[in-house]
Parts: C-alpha cells; structure tokens; sequence
C-alpha cells in the first residue's frame, strides 16, 4: 500500500497512459476481478462473506474452463468498511487492472472508491444503500440491494398500515448509510401519516447508549427503528431489555448478520429486522444451490443475504462477459445497464436502471427467534415467480 503514495511523476504518468487503454491491457491472460470489503474490523463478517461467494463462483467456473476460455483471477482488497481505506482500495484494484469489482459493504466506503472507478471506466457492484450512490452520474456503479428509499417506504407501510403503531421512534448512527436510511423512513412514516414522538443518534461503537435509550423510552414508543449496523444493533436490542424498554425493535438491513444475535444474547428474540429474504428464505432453485455449495465449501453458511446480493453483482458481470464475447469493460457497462429481460439472480429476478438502481427487489421484515434464526413475518409468503 506504502508505494501507492510515492508514485513519482513518471510512474504517475505511465499509470495514466495505461488506465486510458482500458481493459485492452487485459486482453489475454486471467480475467481479473476485483472485490472491495470489509476484511477485517468490525463488519470483517460482511466482508468475509463476500470475499468467499466471488471466490466460490470464480472457483466453479474456472473449474468448468474459466469464461472465454480464460480463468478467473480475484483480486482482494480490504477497504475495512472506511472511507480513506476504500479511496486505497480504489486506486489498488485499478492499477492491477481489475475490469470489475464487486463490493463494498458500506455505503461510505462505497462512496470514497466510485469516483475511481468511474474515472477509470471499472465497473463497481455494491450493497452500498446510500441514494447518493446513484444519483453522482456514475456509469460504471450497480447497486445489488435495494436503496434507502426502497427499505423505507417499506418500512413506513409496516409500521403505519401494517401493524399500526401510534408512535414510533428512529435511531441512528452518523454514518452516510444510516443517517440517509433515517432520514427516508421518517419522511415516508410521516407520508403514510404515522406519528415520529422522538428521533436521535448514537456515536457508533461506543458500546453504552443507555443515555439515548433512556432518553427515547421516556417517549413511551410502541416501536424503535434503528438504522445502523448489527454491531450497534444487537446491543441496543439488549440495552433496551436491560432498561425495560418495551418497545418492538426493528433493525434496517444492516442488522441483518448473524452475529446480532450473538451480540444481543438473550435479548435477540423477538426482535425485528428488514430486509430482502434471509438467505434460507429464498425461493429460488439458484439461491438453494449456492447456499449448498457455500456451505460445503466454508464449512458454515453466508453471514448474511449480502453474501447473496454480492454474488449476483459477479455473476451478471460474468453473463455480461459471455453475451458480449467481451472483458472490454465499454461493452459490458451498457448490457448491464440495458438487460432485455430479467437477471435470474439468486436474490431473484431484477435489471439495473440507467442510473444503476437495482429493480425488482423484494422486501420483508422477519423476528429473530430464540435460536437466532429468523422466521419471516411479512409478507408471510414469498413468491418465486416474482
């Protein structure tokens, strides 16, 4: 990483030169992928799962005879779910002439990296959630999840219609993705002509928000939405138990991992998550398959749907590849962007817009139960012809 902030003027120069080839440098030789993620630090399970579904399907191709006839090179580099770190990641994966990279987790990180690869024309597929993401004209950026204002607008119809609470509460952390998942819900809740009774913020990572939740249940909440990650998640859930807090908690998609349960403990039951489809929950033949395999390969199942949603990013950038008989990433982008049908993705069927927006995403909310499993409570079904 150390030499990439002591380019001389020259190497700098040469850099530039070879970035505007574009993907002709890359014209023999392994197809190189590049994946963008949390390795280690806090969301290192995120980052892990996604990592291990590129490899996975990388692997299984390069089994068969690779694409093209050439085999699949994945490049890592972990951007530890921050901002500077990605803008190091961004820089890394082009100069090693990566034509795709698949990745990142968080929005922030997201953010940093995309201005880099649109620059240098490398397609970016992301669960950055974040609706700046797709609104800066970035032509090489595909959203795999769906956005903020999908999840509450969803969110607003369960609380307001569905279930009715009279009075609900949002919190968040100060993170791009959470603030702007915050923000959306609220506008939608009050749309749907809901009652907010209280909002705030917690400083992530700071383990005691005690204050805040006391502060919140003095609101006497019926429902405490909180837009932040699993890590902050889970113990809020417990925090709340331990302050007789009573109020229902429902978590935005960043709760969704299987360590809020472990974080939260005892206190896990019986909260709410919203998502897509956990990944046992999906109906498709494709999703059971990869679950299989995932699972024979790793020894443990996907932490979480973003494993899945990842996957479909690699896998209808390698469709891209077989339809255009091309790695040239200036044939690639507009396929993607003007797919004739749906992508049978594993997630299920979804297109991108021109701005990279994810459509065709279906919604849930599902409880955590004793067990840490989750059992999906709307809608009670999912439809596989979707």
């Amino acid at each position: 990483m150390s030499r990439l902030t002591k380019i001389s003027t020259l190497s700098a120069a040469v850099s530039m030169a070879l970035l505007g080839m574009g993907t002709a440098l890359a014209a023999d030789g392994p197809i190189k992928i590049g994946v963008q993620a949390p390795i280690t630090g806090e969301y290192a399970a995120e980052g892990q799962g996604i990592e291990n579904g590129v490899r996975l399907i990388a692997k299984q191709h390069n089994d068969a005879g690779g694409i093209l006839g050439r085999q699949i090179e994945v490049i890592v580099c972990d951007d530890e779910g921050k901002a500077a770190q990605a803008a190091i990641c961004g820089r890394k994966l082009v100069n090693d002439g990566v034509i795709a990279v698949i990745g990142t987790y968080t929005s922030g990180a997201a953010l940093a990296a995309a201005p880099i690869y649109s620059a240098a024309n490398v397609i970016q597929t992301s669960d950055g959630t974040s609706d700046e993401l797709t609104q800066k004209g970035w032509q090489t950026f595909f959203r795999n999840a769906p956005p903020n204002s999908d999840e509450a607008e969803f969110v607003a119809n369960y609380f307001v219609k569905v279930k009715k609470y009279p009075r609900i509460a949002v919190l968040s952390d100060h993170s791009s993705y959470a603030t702007g998942l915050a923000k959306a819900t609220v506008d939608a809740i009050k749309k749907e002509g809901g009652s907010i009774v209280g909002e705030d913020f917690i400083n992530a990572g700071t383990q005691d928000y005690s204050a805040v939740l006391t502060k919140l249940k003095s609101k006497n909440p019926d429902v405490l939405f909180f837009s932040g990650y699993y890590t902050d998640g889970g113990l809020i859930r417990a925090q709340m138990k331990q302050l007789g807090m009573n109020a229902v908690f429902v978590g935005g998609d960043a709760n969704q991992n299987e360590n809020f349960a472990k974080i939260a403990g005892d206190a896990a039951a019986g909260a709410v998550i919203v998502n897509v489809p956990a990944p046992e929950n999906l109906p498709y033949p494709a999703a059971k398959k990869f679950l299989a395999d995932y699972t024979k390969e790793f020894g443990a199942p996907p932490p979480s749907i973003y494993t899945l949603t990842n996957a479909d990013g690699f896998r209808a950038v390698i469709a891209a590849i077989q339809d255009t008989q091309s790695t040239d990433t200036g044939k690639l982008i507009p396929w993607l962007h003007n797919l004739k049908e749906p992508f049978g993705g594993l997630t299920g069927p979804f297109t991108w817009d021109d701005k990279g927006e994810r459509i065709g995403s279906l919604m849930s909310a599902f409880e955590v139960q004793a067990d840490g499993s989750y059992k999906t409570i709307y809608p009670r079904q999912l439809d596989p012809r979707q």
